[in-house]
């Protein structure tokens, strides 16, 4: 059996918690935060958990993801 080839892309964007839940940063927070209003950079704050329609894609993308 051949070794399987994580997707970079994927493995740059994609995390797991404590528990095994598949974890990712929410988008827009990355540049010109000055011209955005508090109320708006608030709402994309932290990290936001994958449901688990995405999970079969994620162990497609991540073989080797961690899990628990």
């Amino acid at each position: 059996m051949p070794k399987l080839k994580t997707h970079k892309g994927a493995q740059k964007r994609i995390g797991v918690t404590g528990s095994g839940k598949p974890i990712r940063v929410k988008s827009w927070r990355g540049h010109h935060l000055e011209l955005k209003s508090s109320r708006r950079t608030r709402r994309y704050d932290g990290k936001a958990v994958l449901g688990s329609e995405h999970a079969s894609q994620i162990r497609r993308l991540l073989p080797y993801l961690k899990k628990g």
